[in-house]
């Protein structure tokens, strides 16, 4: 018995080791096959390794109240619009930019907005709730306040942003780099009475 495990084991250990990366496009690609085959219910699996990432890049551009509605329209937008994606292996950077987009819309209809002073910030406490944490990033550029969401909010690390969003890993480095820069000046600024 102990020879079998260690034979096993041994295996292995020669195996070449693949990156997490490919073995998730990898099962990408069947999943998203696999719905243009028919198999529909398997879309379910695809939810649920994109939605954390489409949620964190809504939430970094859209109010709180309308991230959840957007994730559901993005979704299944993606779905009726599968057909159309060229590279399997691109669902990830497809449907960011189908929610980058979502949001830019979501601006473009006739909502009612109101604007974020420097001043109301200056008003709040020192001690920062995650909610005010989560408006000083939105305050950020773009580039920055998505990355932070989804390294910060959604729980990915660089790698999976990178990989998820087709972005690369050293300009998701960069990114989290100079977006957290930016907040911690933000966050003095505004604990600094003036």
């Amino acid at each position: 018995m102990l020879e079998a495990q260690a034979t096993a084991d041994m295996l292995i250990m020669t195996q070449p080791f693949s990156a997490p990366e490919t073995t998730e496009q990898s099962i990408e690609v069947g999943l998203v096959r696999a719905v243009l085959a028919g198999e529909h219910d398997r879309f379910a699996r695809l939810y649920e390794m994109y939605a954390p990432m489409v949620h964190g890049i809504l939430l970094a551009r859209v109010p709180r109240g309308e991230v959840d509605d957007l994730v559901q329209d993005i979704f299944l937008h993606a779905l009726r619009k599968l057909h159309t994606l060229r590279d399997a292996a691109a669902f990830g950077p497809w449907i960011a930019m189908i929610a980058r987009n979502r949001a830019m819309d979501f601006y473009r209809s006739s909502r009612v907005t109101v604007e974020v002073t420097e001043q109301m910030a200056v008003d709040r406490p020192p001690n920062r709730t995650a909610k005010e944490i989560l408006d000083l990033i939105c305050r950020l550029p773009e580039a920055y306040r998505e990355t932070l969401v989804l390294r910060f909010v959604e729980g990915m690390t660089g790698p999976e942003i990178a990989a998820r969003t087709g972005l690369t890993p050293a300009s998701v480095r960069v990114n989290l780099h100079r977006g957290m820069k930016l907040l911690r000046e933000k966050i003095g600024a505004v604990a600094r009475p003036q």
